[in-house]
């Protein structure tokens, strides 16, 4: 009765399969059986009981649905779901399941309900020693001539043992005969030829043919064995067989390459001349008949070419016997071994196939909740079959893999919300490791039961926006945007700005229209002067009591190339770019003439600053420096050269919309006793013209400290003239001198504390300066302006009066 209900649920029992089996890994229930078996045990043999090794009560077997899960498409074993025994289901073949890989292993799962447990079960696969050696020919024939020296070497066909361990393939044995002897040669680990070797010279005349026989052994118990008949007919023409470079070839190819491509070029050399001397080269007998399908080989060069599809899934490993022949009356010939190691191409997709799923779940499901189970596949190897699953799109879902890495079950991983979304349509990607990637989608369709309602909710936060500067006062900015789930006034959403990053509110320099989310800038912004800033903005429901949310939005004020190049140097007395440089007639090439400096108030690509020539008197003469502005010279002046050359350098912004500005170099070429005056000229004129600065330096001071004094001596009259002001606690005062229009001449700022008055007189401050009363006594507070030109200088002067 049990047996016909197992088969009436057998297909729902593999539609549960998945499921079951990743329940059981989210409650990390499970346990490690292992049992070892031989192979080719009889169908129905005991290999273990589950249900004893588990610990589980036999009398509750029937009820939990003890099963086996094998993740192929053979059912090997089975179990009694009365008892819980495990028996062999199907003929067990260690050499059909594993090949020569040792040790063989069969991972199987025992799937428990009630509650829902799996337990991973390790059958190992023992090898029996069930074949023979076998040898590709019964017989082999060798023609040896008689004059082949003594020692060398005739590679016979090595036998094939399936098994593995002590009963693969041992050795070989020879019958006894009086001119050869037997030697093992490994060419790979399970592969070991016999080779004969010529320890006594021959003579056709006396004996014009040899047998014998070459038996191999494997290491099982009993030993079994298999025998290869060897004729030796020994000739009398041709004395050189022809020699291959390598005896042994390893190649590597990947698989699908198109027929015709090149695999390797065997070569072998003979040292006979005419027909003696000539090779042809073909595939020896043993070569297994699909290599010879899949492979060709060019007869008289030796190369070695694709025929058929290389399948890697299919083998790995391809050995080519190639013989090489002389065209003698008595032919000659050796051979040499091309081992193709087929190289995996990812050429197989993931398969998803989700076994079970829940079709709707409620939107106050704890995070972990299980959602659906599937099971993902890759015929691949290697990486290429290494296979992770993603979800597309930023969901409340997570795919949780199993310890084995080929299940995974999708789970909830933070609160869901029906009124924002009533139903999930979840994109499962199984993207394998290889390259170029493979991968393949599977939709999942969730629908979210109602439980309550939200607060209006921001469709992004932070925000973040990228603004050029000198943006146009008055626009759009941009739009932020908050939805509500709940419906009529509810859901009515109004919109308010909060404060700034400083603390400030940003209704001075911001504005947003409350309906729709336009934000809008109310003055330009400079990128010199203010590069970023955040503020925040509250969204609103129209509901009793009403819900709000906020979000954070970030600006950033991109540089535009709004400020051309600046040139330093040359600069001439009336401020032009213009300069004069003397150089003798006599330097010579590579000669550092001058140098053309720059600056650029902008940041990046605007301010990369490059220099060109535009116009040269003779631009043969003279080279200038793409990057750096130095102007050297490239050959030496000739007599037909003019004493005085005129060069005209454009300096160019790297900016959309390049900025230039030039500038004028006139060098001339005086003889070198006129270059040394001119030199010294210039020395005695710059130390003139440093004594001249230093005066006027003390002169200039004088005159301040002058007018310093002064202005204390007036605020002091004026201040001693006026009534008491009880005015707001500071002021600015009004009458204040700014003749060059910069910001850096004097005024004076007034403020009152108790029955004390303060003024400030100084150089004019910036916005962001500070006084602040009440702490340290009479101090000014200043902020550090760090974003000033590198080498400007600047002298302020600061006078605290106390009345």
């Amino acid at each position: 009765m049990g047996t016909e209900c197992g088969r009436e649920r057998s297909g729902c029992r593999r539609t549960r399969l998945h499921f079951v089996i990743m329940l059981l890994l989210w409650n990390t229930t499970s346990a490690q059986i292992r049992y070892s078996i031989q192979e080719e045990l009889k169908i129905g043999t005991i290999v273990g009981n589950i249900a004893k090794d588990l610990g589980i009560d036999r009398g509750t077997l029937s009820e939990r649905n003890l099963r086996i899960v094998t993740g192929s498409k053979q059912d090997l074993f089975q179990v009694n779901e009365r008892d819980g025994a495990l028996f062999v289901n199907q003929r067990i073949d260690r050499e059909e399941l594993c090949g020569k890989s040792s040790p063989c292993h069969v991972n199987i799962k025992a799937v428990i309900e009630n509650p829902l447990e799996m337990h991973h079960v390790t059958v190992e696969i023992v090898d029996v020693n069930d074949h023979s050696p076998s040898f590709p020919d019964r017989e082999c024939r060798l023609d040896v001539p008689e004059s082949t020296m003594t020692g060398v070497r005739f590679e016979l066909e090595g036998a094939h043992d399936p098994d593995v361990g002590l009963n693969a393939l041992r050795f070989y044995k020879l019958s006894a005969n009086d001119h050869f002897q037997l030697e093992t040669e490994e060419l790979s680990d399970d592969m070991k030829v016999p080779v004969l070797v010529l320890h006594k010279p021959l003579d056709r005349e006396r004996h014009a043919a040899h047998e014998f026989v070459v038996t191999a052994f494997d290491g099982g118990k009993p030993q079994k064995s298999g025998e290869l008949n060897v004729t030796i007919t020994v000739l009398d023409v041709n004395d050189n067989a022809p020699v291959f470079n390598e005896q042994k070839y390893t190649v590597s190819l990947l698989e699908n390459m198109p027929p015709g491509t090149r695999l390797i070029t065997v070569n072998a050399t003979d040292r006979d001349e005419g027909l003696n001397g000539e090779i042809v080269y073909s595939f020896g007998k043993k070569i297994r008949s699909k290599a010879s399908e899949l492979f060709d080989l060019d007869s008289k060069t030796g190369e070695v070419k694709v025929k058929g599809l290389v399948d890697f899934e299919e083998k790995q490993v391809y050995e080519i016997n190639i013989q090489a022949s002389d065209k003698g009356q008595v032919p000659l010939s050796t051979h040499c071994n091309v081992f193709v190691k087929v190289e995996d191409v990812n050429d197989n997709k993931p398969e998803i196939d989700v076994t079970s799923l829940s079709s709707s779940i409620h939107e106050n499901a704890p995070p972990g909740t299980v959602v659906a189970l599937m099971g993902v596949t890759d015929l691949d190897s290697g990486v290429n079959g290494q296979v992770v699953c993603t979800l597309a799109g930023d969901l409340p879902f997570d795919l949780k893999p199993s310890s084995e890495g080929n299940f995974y079950s999708l789970v909830t991983k933070s609160p869901l919300d029906r009124e924002s979304v009533s139903q999930y349509d979840i994109t499962v990607t199984a993207k394998d490791l290889g390259s170029p990637s493979l991968s393949s989608s599977k939709t999942i369709r969730v629908v979210i039961s109602d439980i309550n309602d939200n607060s209006p909710v921001f469709s992004e936060s932070p925000y973040t926006l990228y603004m050029v500067e000198n943006n146009a006062p008055g626009a759009s900015m941009f739009t932020v945007s908050a939805s509500d789930a709940d419906e009529g006034e509810n859901a009515l959403v109004s919109y308010s700005l909060g404060q700034v990053s400083a603390g400030h509110s940003a209704a001075s320099f911001l504005n947003i229209n409350p309906d729709n989310g336009n934000i809008y800038a109310l003055k330009s912004f400079d990128f010199e002067t203010l590069k970023t800033f955040q503020f925040q903005v509250v969204a609103k429901d129209s509901g009793t009591p009403s819900l709000s949310s906020n979000v954070t939005v970030n600006v950033f004020i991109l540089d535009q190339n709004d400020n051309a190049p600046v040139i330093l140097s040359p600069v001439s007395a009336n401020g032009s770019a213009e300069g004069v440089e003397e150089i003798p007639r006599n330097v010579n090439a590579g000669h550092s003439v001058a140098k053309v400096r720059a600056f650029d108030a902008d940041i990046g690509y605007n301010a990369w600053l490059s220099f060109s020539l535009q116009h040269a008197t003779d631009a043969s003469l003279f080279s200038l420096e793409r990057y750096t502005g130095q102007i050297r010279t490239l050959r030496s002046f000739t007599e037909t050269d003019e004493a005085e050359q005129r060069l005209v350098i454009v300096v160019k912004d790297n900016g959309n919309v390049s900025l230039s500005a030039t500038a004028t170099v006139s060098i001339k070429a005086v003889e070198p006793k006129e270059a040394f005056a001119a030199s010294d000229t210039k020395s005695a004129v710059q130390t003139e013209e440093e004594n001249n600065v230093t005066f006027y330096l003390i002169i200039t001071l004088s005159s301040v400290s002058a007018l310093f004094l002064l202005s204390i001596i007036g605020l002091i009259v004026m201040q001693c003239s006026k009534p008491p002001d009880y005015s707001p606690k500071y002021s600015r005062d009004s009458n204040y001198a700014d003749t060059s229009g910069n910001g850096t001449l004097c005024h004076s700022i007034q403020y009152r504390s108790g029955d004390k008055r303060y003024m400030l007189v100084g150089p004019r401050m910036s916005i962001g300066s500070a006084i602040v009363p009440g702490s340290h006594a009479n101090t000014l507070m200043v902020p550090d302006h760090r974003n000033r030109t590198s080498g400007e200088v600047r002298s302020e002067l600061f006078c605290l009066l106390v009345f």
